[in-house]
């Protein structure tokens, strides 16, 4: 094996790609087989060539409020995280039951409220959520689903085993930068992919169509699809662009698009063309003024009404957030045994809920050993990172959390999984998670790899773009194995 590895130490930690320091895991074999003939200059200078591709392409995302500007490219490491046929099975599995049992409980929610009738669930918890939306109780929504594009953040833990970290089922993020890293990967290492069973991503955009065109009313034959974004100056309008542009369909602003009769059309040179399903990146709080925020300018007076009369479709749906509150996320396994009365596949991280009096005091005596999470956070943000905090940070959140228990949840501190990261002219160990793509059309399906992200900074467990991390991409195999051609010990 190349002097790339030599002196890599998996550590204690659950190693992604080494068994133990000498020895690869199989499914890893062909692919350090390809690598393992380049020196660390080849290596470094295939980084910077991807790297240059992705400042020229504009493969961007956005820190709001950092002084060295809000621009940035998203860092992309060469080596990718590879998935075994049996682990993805698995891992699909559990995908598929999760996002059937969270839009089961949301049609529940916005209905009947049954499992709040029946005790599974507090109601004071479910209805206090931030992105309850209780005007849309008894609204009809095309073919009772609410979470259309999923993206469930995945961890390993020191055992290797899989925990969902959080759903997101509002507006995730980052299915551009999966296709983007893919197509780095074709380009850095020509031939290699179609060398080894290797499932493809591509066909994303097509899939992500097909979904949205399934909620079209069932009289539209043909049905116009557009993604509708805040604009320019939001984090992901890369991402809009780039996933408009490979559904082949046209991407708006609010002010692009006008309602007539309970229709919703959209300017173009030829004149007015009914819409009739929305990829919408917006939040619901900004999506149509008359309804949520009166002084929003981003979204679509009179939208919600056009919604409410089935006269268009919005993926996702409105009110989707519960799911993506962090308390409600704890709740979730009780939703698949009682909607589907099956054990779940992949299990939450344990979690404790300050709205519950006994697991706040056990917040509230053990923030040095938690991580602790405000419940309508994301991007890292919101978070205390315990054993790595201070004893003022800690009084801090402890006051934010009496004032306000229903705002916090807590988890115990997980030793993620690793994968080694090209630092300089060797590699090292970086923390990493895992999220995969789920879109429910007209059956559900997992795209087969997902959003490798990672945590760039050593000893980091945050792998937020926003807070330093980066991305790789993710192989999953039609086989458990990828044999190298020779040797698999990494022994210089």
């Amino acid at each position: 094996m190349s002097s790339l590895f030599r002196d890599y130490q998996p550590e204690s930690f659950f190693d992604e790609v080494f068994a133990r320091q000498d020895a690869t895991r199989p499914h890893y074999g062909g692919m350090l087989g390809n690598i393992g003939s380049l020196s660390p200059g080849d290596y470094a200078a295939l980084q910077r060539t991807v790297d240059a591709a992705f400042l020229r392409q504009g493969v961007t995302f956005t820190v709001y409020g950092d002084d060295k500007g809000t621009e940035r490219i998203f860092p992309f490491d060469l080596m990718p995280r590879i998935i075994p046929q049996r682990e993805w099975e698995m891992v699909e599995a559990g995908l598929i039951q999760r996002i059937t049992a969270l839009n089961l409980f949301l049609n529940d929610i916005y209905h009947g409220q049954k499992i709040i009738a029946d005790g599974v669930v507090p109601g004071d918890l479910v209805l206090s959520a931030s992105h309850y939306r209780p005007e849309f109780r008894g609204i009809k929504v095309p073919h009772g689903i609410y979470i259309h594009i999923c993206g469930t953040d995945l961890v390993r833990d020191g055992k290797g085993d899989y925990y969902v970290l959080e759903d997101n089922g509002r507006c995730p993020s980052g299915a551009s930068y999966m296709l983007e890293n893919r197509n780095a990967m074709k380009r850095a290492f020509p031939g290699l992919l179609h060398s080894l069973p290797v499932r493809p991503v591509d066909e994303y955009g097509t899939m992500l169509r097909e979904t949205l065109a399934h909620l079209a009313p069932p009289e539209v034959i043909d049905p116009v699809i557009v993604v509708l974004t805040p604009g320019i100056y939001n984090s992901a309008y890369f991402e809009h662009c780039y996933l408009a542009k490979q559904m082949g369909v046209p991407i708006v602003e609010g002010r692009d698009l006008i309602i007539r009769n309970d229709r919703v059309f959209m300017r173009t040179t030829k004149g007015l063309e009914q819409v009739h399903v929305i990829y919408r990146r917006i939040d619901d709080d900004f999506l149509d003024p008359l309804v949520f925020r009166k002084d929003s300018l981003l979204g679509v007076p009179g939208i919600i009404n056009a919604y409410r009369k089935g006269k268009v479709a919005l993926a996702n749906s409105i009110g989707t957030g519960v799911a993506d509150d962090k308390a409600v996320y704890a709740l979730v396994p009780k939703m698949i045994k009682y909607y589907l009365d099956q054990d779940p596949i992949l299990p939450n991280v344990p979690t404790y809920l300050g709205i519950d009096p006994k697991e706040c005091d056990y917040i509230l005596n053990n923030l040095e050993k938690l991580v602790v999470k405000a419940v309508n956070e994301s991007g890292g943000y919101g978070m205390l990172m315990g054993p790595s905090s201070t004893e003022k940070e800690r009084a801090d959140f402890a006051s934010r959390i009496k004032a306000n228990p229903r705002n916090y949840i807590a988890q115990p501190v997980l030793q993620l999984s690793r994968h080694p990261v090209f630092v300089d002219d060797h590699f090292e160990g970086r923390h990493i998670d895992l999220r995969p793509y789920v879109l429910y059309g007209d059956r559900v399906r997992v795209v087969p790899g997902g959003l490798t992200r990672v945590a760039l900074k050593k000893g980091s467990l945050v792998v937020n773009s926003s807070q330093g991390g980066g991305s790789k991409d993710t192989w999953v195999l039609w086989e458990d194995r990828l044999d190298m051609p020779a040797e698999t010990s990494t022994a210089a």
